[in-house]
């Protein structure tokens, strides 16, 4: 019989999973599966959960928010390459960025369905320093927009929270000057927001790394946004957010493999939406196909 480590946060989404929990493992049950159940009581538990895992399990299935996700993958990466096997993902956090961008469903039970009968999708994994991502890096807006969004707000309003306290803190955001390197081309500028991303959106915002994403080309999308000079480029920085477009002349966007940012100054990071530590010089990595996750049949190629 196949064995599958079932990892989830029972506080993720107002504990969306709870109601749908026995129906979950009885399909898992019904798949030909043999379970260990563990619920996370810590920052970290999951993480260290998959490091100490045995190797004789077959399929490791999170459920959670965004940040459950980092949790499980991270400590997948730090598993012999030999030990390291597919995750299927339920999402039950607030915008669940990555599973929309690979459309995993919303729905408890159609995910679900999918880790056990939809197919592994071999995704690109972010490196960062020596930390991993799953498909964003950033600093800036989207830093601290998932902590410092008020929870009564967050629970009412849900992915509109994260939207308006992003918009709201746009003018108060301070700026860094960074030299930016991508292979032979070297940028340096004044910049407030930078997000190197795997994902067809961020902090629910879609479209704003672009259109023509691949989860497993071997590069990530680069968006690095300039310091407005003045009100008018500010308003003009807010709109191209709000209807999710590009404003190239107070942007710049790129593919990239392999990116060194550097600044005088330390910066604050978010990987994946958790506090990534604050760094002066960043060393971001893309790991081509490094992660199998399972998604529906049709999907692929998205």
């Amino acid at each position: 019989m196949k064995k599958m480590l079932f990892v989830y946060n029972p506080n993720a989404g107002k504990g969306l999973l709870k109601a749908k929990l026995s129906d979950v493992l009885d399909l898992f049950v019904k798949a030909g599966y043999e379970l260990n159940v563990y619920p996370t009581q810590t920052y970290k538990d999951a993480y260290y959960k998959i490091v100490d895992m045995d190797d004789d399990f077959d399929m490791v299935v999170c459920s959670g928010g965004d940040g459950t996700l980092d949790e499980v993958v991270t400590g997948m990466m730090k598993r012999e390459k030999k030990h390291r096997i597919p995750i299927g993902y339920i999402p039950t956090g607030t915008t669940n960025d990555f599973a929309s961008s690979l459309h995993i469903s919303r729905d408890i039970m159609e995910a679900a369905d999918t880790t056990v009968h939809g197919e592994a999708f071999a995704c690109d994994i972010g490196k960062f320093n020596k930390d991993i991502f799953v498909y964003v890096a950033a600093f800036g807006l989207f830093t601290d927009v998932p902590y410092q969004t008020d929870q009564k707000l967050k629970s009412a309003l849900g992915h509109a929270a994260y939207v308006l306290e992003g918009v709201k803190r746009l003018a108060s955001i301070p700026s860094y000057r960074i030299k930016v390197t991508n292979g032979d081309k070297v940028i340096e500028d004044e910049f407030m927001i930078g997000m190197i991303t795997n994902s067809k959106s961020v902090a629910g915002f879609r479209n704003i790394t672009g259109k023509e994403v691949r989860f497993d080309d071997g590069e990530f999308e680069v968006t690095l946004i300039k310091k407005p000079k003045n009100l008018v480029e500010l308003n003009e920085i807010i709109t191209s957010l709000l209807v999710e477009s590009f404003d190239t002349k107070h942007m710049y966007t790129f593919k990239s493999r392999d990116l060194i940012l550097e600044s005088d100054e330390e910066i604050p990071w978010t990987l994946d939406g958790e506090f990534g530590g604050q760094h002066s010089r960043v060393h971001i990595e893309n790991k081509q196909k490094a992660l199998q996750i399972m998604v529906q049949k049709r999907d692929k190629e998205d």
